[in-house]
């Protein structure tokens, strides 16, 4: 199995999470995190989950102020994401990569047009049919936010490729030596740019002139929806759940390869919840909430580091009878609280360990699966969109993205943990015990 894996499985995965595209999606979304952040504390004062001082921060109003700043960090994500992801793939190839990222920004705001109903001088509602020469300079920021992630996407990776194959074709405008380095960059990138954000605006032309909606509509109605219908699923939920800590069985970093995948999908599902959050103050399946968000995922799949290893290490640092256990459980257990747990995967190990293949594989698949139910049914609320670091210690994190019932819920499945990995760290506890006395008597 482990040949196999290694010989035959590995090989083309990793080829393809090496990919220029791949890379310039992870390392762009990455652009993004301080504003995430940033963006999920205004998102959290703005529906604080403890109704008296929610209720003093709307009476003060303070509310629409945490919002503005939420809606001008977390809710344009997809401007970070194809400027991101625009810039990463073309400084991977090696050329200066801001008038790259500027021209995918460019580029995505081309492909948009005002699309929903605003206020003119009047104050009477207008629509684009009705009047569309009133609404010129509007931007629609409902699709920079979630909607418009996989849009942003496309536009990011097509902008870094396009602009990168000029460069490396030296078709560009070059200047003498003479001139500063900052004026050199510009005319370099004159051409491509100017290519890249013609060719965009033939595609919006057409679109204008045979569609009913624009590109980054059609790109959501066509595209985005049912990818995100298809990670919100319980399929979805237990494929994710089971190939972080399978990948990472066999010593590949199971987490980096799949949020690195999925995590444009799920950041985009908690936008959508932040949105109707700030829409309809209750998230619910009618009004469009996701269940699986990248919450979901980092405090219910990898929280306390992939395959939820708190209860094994508690074992190993308070009920261990051999040294070794015990010894790497004290090593492992403060990393593990901040959902790191490099020391008891390498250090026990696990990593290729046939005792703790099956506990390991099956807790996380537990804890998202049975969450997942939970709000399904309704007896956890839906996760309002805040996202905190990957850090966080548990319960903290179970609080901050769905209050005191999802912190509930998540010393549940901690404590759960223990009993999932007890009957095979006691018989690896065993057989090493009994290793260690063998070697004493010897001694």
């Amino acid at each position: 199995m482990n040949n196999w894996i290694n010989d035959k499985l590995m090989p083309p995965m990793m080829k393809f999470v090496n990919t220029r595209g791949v890379k310039a999606i992870k390392n762009g979304m990455l652009i993004a995190l301080p504003f995430i952040m940033i963006g999920s504390i205004f998102l959290l004062l703005g529906s604080f989950p403890y109704a008296p001082i929610a209720s003093w921060f709307d009476k003060t109003g303070l509310t629409p102020y945490w919002n503005q700043a939420y809606n001008a960090s977390f809710g344009i994500m997809a401007i970070f994401a194809v400027v991101g992801i625009a810039y990463n793939w073309v400084k991977d190839a090696g050329y200066e990569p801001l008038p790259a990222g500027m021209t995918a920004l460019v580029s995505f705001l081309l492909l948009m047009r005002p699309t929903t109903a605003v206020l003119n001088g009047s104050k009477t509602v207008i629509s684009s049919n009705q009047a569309p020469d009133l609404l010129s300079g509007f931007i629609d920021r409902t699709w920079l936010g979630g909607q418009g992630m996989i849009a942003a996407i496309i536009v990011g990776l097509l902008t870094g490729w396009i602009y990168s194959w000029f460069i490396r074709h030296h078709i560009t405008i070059k200047l003498p030596e003479q001139v500063p380095p900052a004026v050199a960059e510009s005319f370099v990138a004159l051409i491509p740019a100017f290519v890249i954000v013609v060719g965009f605006l033939i595609i919006y032309i057409l679109f204008d002139a045979l569609a009913s909606e624009t590109v980054t509509e059609w790109i959501y109605n066509v595209i985005q929806t049912p990818l995100q219908g298809m990670t919100d699923s319980p399929i979805g939920v237990l494929l994710v759940a089971f190939l972080v800590p399978f990948l990472w069985f066999f010593g590949v970093h199971g987490s980096v390869i799949v949020s690195g995948i999925m995590s444009p999908l799920l950041i985009a599902n908690a936008l959508g919840n932040a949105k109707v959050l700030e829409s309809h103050s209750v998230i619910t399946a009618a009004n469009g909430g996701h269940i699986f968000t990248i919450s979901l995922l980092d405090q219910f799949g990898t929280v306390t580091g992939a395959g939820m290893t708190i209860g094994l290490v508690v074992y190993m640092t308070f009920f261990a009878r051999s040294k070794q256990l015990k010894g790497i459980g004290k090593l492992a257990i403060v990393p593990a609280i901040f959902n790191i747990n490099e020391p008891v995967l390498f250090g026990m190990p696990i990593v290729l360990n046939p005792f703790m293949l099956l506990p390991f594989v099956a807790m996380p698949v537990i804890s998202m699966l049975s969450t997942y139910f939970m709000i399904r049914i309704g007896v956890l609320p839906y996760f309002t969109g805040v996202q905190v670091p990957w850090t966080t210690p548990p319960i903290i994190s179970g609080l901050l993205i769905g209050g005191w019932k999802v912190m509930l819920w998540q010393i549940v499945m901690l404590v759960i943990s223990f009993f999932v990995y007890l009957p095979f760290v006691r018989k690896q506890d065993k057989i090493l015990y009994a290793q260690e006395e063998e070697n004493e008597s010897k001694e």
